[in-house]
């Protein structure tokens, strides 16, 4: 068989395997806006207790990758990591001294699931990482998302109010020791 042939098989094979995880994304979609037009208090319920994470992984784990992994030439422009001194325990998680108007890498992509007010942590957003953990990003200024974005690793989130960040990291509702994801 000629390799052009086989190489175009294999191409329409994976297109149609990505049409259906398409076709089964939107049917997952459509099933949750019917009922959630059926039944309020599923809406609300669903909104308190999604998890993306275990979704994310669920998918995965039936789908595949919705999208496959393209290779090219392009290079990452921002990619950037947590630098800070001084952390110090502060009510749920730590405060860290940063450099003033510190912009902030994000430190696992996510979904940005609260972006608000937190007493003692000023504006705060909250993103729900894929390894499962909340992390609540505080004494941020100004941000560089909105409420339900998805964004990914090493991306800016916005910038400090001044030189300090709070970090909070929780998994499944109780707080975890902040020390487990970023080294002192």
């Amino acid at each position: 068989m000629d390799d052009s042939i086989y190489t175009l098989k294999r191409y329409n094979k994976k297109k149609k395997k990505r049409s259906y995880k398409l076709l089964y994304l939107i049917i997952i979609v459509l099933s949750l806006l019917i009922c959630f037009k059926k039944d309020n208090t599923l809406k609300d319920k669903f909104k308190q207790n999604f998890n993306f994470a275990k979704f994310n992984k669920l998918y995965e784990s039936i789908f595949g990758e919705f999208l496959p992994e393209i290779s090219s030439n392009e290079q990452e422009v921002f990619n950037e990591k947590l630098e800070y001194k001084d952390p110090k325990k502060y009510k749920e998680g730590v405060k860290l001294s940063v450099k003033n108007n510190y912009l902030v890498p994000v430190q696992e992509s996510g979904l940005v699931v609260f972006i608000g007010k937190k007493e003692g942590y000023g504006n705060t957003i909250i993103v729900q990482q894929v390894n499962g953990v909340d992390l609540w990003y505080g004494n941020i200024n100004n941000s560089n998302v909105k409420l339900y974005d998805y964004i990914e690793k090493g991306e800016i989130l916005g910038d400090t109010l001044n030189n300090d960040l709070y970090l909070v990291y929780k998994k499944e509702g109780s707080t975890v020791n902040y020390e487990e994801y970023i080294k002192s």
